[in-house]
């Protein structure tokens, strides 16, 4: 869990302090995907996003996600829960979360991969990125 309390202190740093809430959602979101960020990757690979999220792994340039491609991966329930966390409009959460997810992502993969380390799910997900397919 240190990589990512290290990545959400880069993050406040950055930020006004009126993001720390979101970025505390931002991390849940990551934590509580099945898999972790390797779920939350092969979640956007699924969804026909596999060339945005890649791009916010890899040490290229992120490129930008809307609203809503985010509402079509992660759906409008857990939207929903975001929203209500941060006391927002579910259209306000995907905007601030579009905005984000990518840098989050970004500086989880420092080196343009997953990080090593977490359990079986993130070893598949690091697979699936590797391969650029489906598990078998």
């Amino acid at each position: 869990m240190g990589l990512l309390d290290s990545v959400v202190g880069a993050l406040a740093g950055g930020q006004s302090g009126g993001n720390n809430g979101l970025i505390d959602v931002v991390m849940q979101l990551i934590n509580n995907q099945p898999g972790g960020l390797g779920g939350l990757v092969q979640s956007f690979q699924q969804g026909g996003l596999g060339e945005v999220v890649n791009s916010w792994v890899s040490t290229g340039q992120n490129l930008p996600v809307s609203a809503e491609q985010l509402q079509s991966v992660l759906g409008g329930g857990q939207l929903q829960n975001i929203a209500a966390q941060l006391g927002v409009s579910p259209e306000q959460a995907s905007g601030s979360l579009a905005d984000l997810l990518p840098q989050v992502v970004d500086k989880l993969t420092p080196n343009g991969q997953l990080p090593e380390g977490g359990g079986d799910l993130l070893a598949q997900g690091m697979d699936l990125l590797k391969k650029g397919g489906l598990f078998s």
